[in-house]
C-alpha cells in the first residue's frame, strides 16, 4: 500500500468533524490533506480547527462528491482517498473513485458484516476504474467490529462518473 510517512496527497470525502482526515494530518505531518463535505457549516469549523491546530498543508474543502469528481483541479489528484459512514459502498465508490489517481487508493471505512455490501459493489467498483483488494476487519474495545475496504485504481474512470448530484445515491450502480 502506501507509506503515510511519505508525501502523499489524500482527501477526506463527507469528512464532518475532520474524521479521519484531521487526526491522520496531525500522526503524518508529511501527508497533503484535503477536507471535503457539503454542509459549509461544517467546513467553517474544520477552517477554525486547522488555523487553531497551525495544520499545514492540509485544506477544506465546501463542495458536493459528485460536483468535486467533475472539477479538473480535483479529479483524479489523489493518491489516497478516505471516507466513512457516508452511504453503501457502490455509491460511496461512485463519489471517491473519480477523485483517486490510477495506482492510487480509495479506503472505506465501514462497521462489521460488509462482506455482502463488498459483494453488490463489485460491478460498480469495476465500472469506475477499480479493484477490491480486499477488507481488512478489526475490533476496537473488544467486540465492537469495524473493517476497512481497500479498493485500488487500476484504470482512467469514463468521464461519465460521477453522474448528477444525488443520482448515485438514488441509483446506484
Amino acid at each position: 500500500m502506501h507509506d503515510f510517512n511519505k508525501p502523499l496527497t489524500l482527501i477526506d470525502v463527507g469528512t464532518g468533524a475532520g474524521f479521519p482526515g484531521i487526526p491522520l494530518k496531525i500522526i503524518f505531518p508529511k501527508i497533503k490533506v484535503t477536507l471535503m463535505d457539503s454542509l459549509n457549516k461544517r467546513i467553517n469549523f474544520l477552517r477554525e480547527v486547522i488555523s487553531e491546530l497551525k495544520l499545514e498543508d492540509i485544506c477544506a474543502v465546501h463542495a458536493r462528491a459528485e460536483d468535486l469528481g467533475r472539477d479538473r483541479n480535483y479529479r483524479e489528484k489523489y493518491d489516497i482517498c478516505v471516507s466513512r459512514a457516508v452511504a453503501n459502498l457502490s455509491t460511496l465508490s461512485e463519489y471517491c473513485m473519480p477523485l483517486v489517481k490510477v495506482k492510487g487508493f480509495f479506503i472505506s471505512y465501514k462497521g462489521s458484516n460488509v462482506l455482502e455490501e463488498v459483494k453488490n459493489a463489485k460491478k460498480a467498483v469495476k465500472l469506475l476504474g477499480g479493484r477490491i483488494n480486499g477488507c481488512e476487519e478489526f475490533n476496537l474495545d473488544g467486540d465492537i467490529g469495524r473493517s476497512f475496504v481497500i479498493i485500488e485504481k487500476i484504470d482512467k474512470i469514463s468521464d461519465k462518473y460521477p453522474r448528477s448530484s444525488g443520482k448515485p445515491s438514488k441509483e446506484p450502480l
